[in-house]
């Protein structure tokens, strides 16, 4: 197993493990550190490589994993002092050893990679990849319709190599002859802009919060993304406002991917069908908004809670469910069972609309969905269109349980630095933008809203914030 960030030796892992016929699992750092505990133990490995500011982190976890007996440091010099059992650098251990590989031969359905979910509601759970899942979803997504990728391509995956494998891109750029560069630990604006910069990235990927952070830093120091061509965007809804400053502020085409570590990650991504990228810009950035299209391979379709096929023409919301050559059949060692239905089909627990051209509109995630008077109001469209308010810098909903509606949305927002953008300011904002039954009860404003492992907003977090909380209506 790795505890690592992004970096050419925790590639070379990527490859060199899984060609020794093993299966490497990338433990995320970010977790609290009983669930980092939790997924070692029980994958039950007995190596662990880590980067020397992850060190601290594993001897606080060591007495928690028995079966851990060797760990290997990955760092170009001496190997730091530690109370770990049996340390060796990385470099030693390779040293003097072939540069090369000869491909074992064995089934492809032999595990390659393991890879936790991110333990939002209980332990993290267990999702294992294959060689023949891996090369399929590495094919199918450096497809020039998906990401387009080829030896003049430079690519930067912000995304954590921990997360999904960077998102499949370990293994995806080098198939394409992509050359690689890796951020390390540093995913502030600053350094994330001179990683572009000096190394002429022309596409990246991570999430939203990470190029909120990103756009801020250019603007503030009127700096200009001159290389870049594209930028993968998950793991959360894209708001509009991004995509406009990405394209008006950089000539930046914003790639939206919607897809779950348990799909190996990708599902859809957003493309053009010809004649729309000469579309006017709020029509094109309205196409890009949306989840995508799903990937060749990927199948979905959307079901009503009692598990019948609703319509694919945009006219209902219903529960996601998809099945694939590289989507979970099951979790490591029997976990959540509740999500596999029959025919191979599973339950993402997202809800959505599929459009006639097959194009996936994410409503919700179906615990953060509000639940008013009997109808529905998307937590995600509220904070897209919040995000356009002038002086909103981030923006959060979640329900509130009222004694006649059930729940009513409440705004969560952080304002830009300097900015004096009030309550009355953002209702007006939103008025016409959104249907009227969903306007906000009430906007709170923070100084932060509190992100999970892997930089998605923590909605769960929140509530627990706000579980004192009151609307001034009720």
């Amino acid at each position: 197993g790795s505890l690592a960030w992004n970096s050419h030796r925790h590639l070379e892992l990527f490859y060199g493990l899984p060609g020794l016929g093993a299966a490497l699992h990338t433990a995320n750092p970010r977790l609290p550190p009983e669930h980092v505990a939790y997924t070692i133990d029980f994958a039950g490995y007995e190596w662990l490589f880590v980067d020397p500011d992850t060190l601290p982190l594993a001897e606080s976890l060591a007495p928690r994993l028995p079966k851990l007996r060797r760990v290997v440091v990955m760092a170009p010099g001496p190997v730091p002092a530690t109370s770990l059992p049996d340390p060796i650098g990385y470099e030693e251990l390779i040293a003097g050893k072939p540069g090369t590989l000869r491909w074992p031969d064995f089934d492809e359905k032999t595990a390659s990679s393991l890879c936790y979910t991110s333990g939002t509601t209980g332990n993290p759970k267990g999702v294992l990849y294959s060689h023949r899942s891996t090369v399929l979803h590495a094919m199918m997504s450096s497809n020039g319709a998906v990401i387009p990728m080829n030896p003049d391509t430079t690519v930067l995956p912000v995304v954590p190599m921990f997360h999904a494998n960077a998102w499949g891109l370990v293994y995806a750029g080098p198939i394409c002859g992509a050359k690689m560069v890796f951020p390390g630990p540093k995913l502030d604006g600053a350094s994330i802009y001179e990683l572009l910069d000096k190394e002429q990235v022309t596409l990246s990927a991570g999430v939203p919060t990470v190029w909120l952070a990103l756009l801020d830093y250019c603007a503030q120091n009127k700096l200009k993304m001159s290389s870049v061509k594209r930028t993968l965007i998950g793991g959360s809804a894209v708001p509009i406002s991004m995509i406009e400053r990405f394209w008006k502020e950089h000539g930046v085409e914003v790639v939206h991917a919607w897809g779950m570590t348990e799909m190996s990650p990708l599902g859809t991504t957003t493309r053009f069908n010809r004649g729309e990228r000469d579309l006017p810009d709020a029509e094109r950035f309205a196409i890009t908004a949306k989840a995508g299209r799903p990937v060749y391979g990927c199948e979905m379709k959307i079901i009503d809670d009692a598990g019948n096929d609703l319509p694919s023409d945009g006219s209902v919301s219903g529960n996601l469910v998809v099945r694939g050559p590289w989507i979970v059949k099951g979790y490591m060692k029997g976990d959540g069972q509740g999500q596999f239905l029959k025919d191979d089909w599973f339950m993402t627990g997202d809800v959505c609309k599929i459009e006639k051209d097959g194009s996936v509109v994410i409503t919700d995630r179906s615990k953060d969905v509000i639940k008013s008077g009997g109808e529905w109001i998307s937590s995600i469209d509220l904070e897209n269109a919040a995000m356009g308010c002038p002086g909103v810098a981030e923006a959060a909903v979640i329900g509130v349980a009222h004694p006649k509606w059930d729940e009513r949305p409440l705004l969560i927002v952080v304002k830009r630095p300097e900015a004096s953008v009030t309550k009355d300011d953002l209702l007006k904002f939103l008025n016409g933008k959104i249907a009227k039954w969903w306007m906000p009860d009430d906007v709170v404003a923070v100084e932060a809203i509190p992100l999970g492992a892997t930089g998605k907003i923590d909605k769960k977090l929140i509530r627990q914030q706000m579980a004192d909380y009151r609307l001034p209506s009720v």
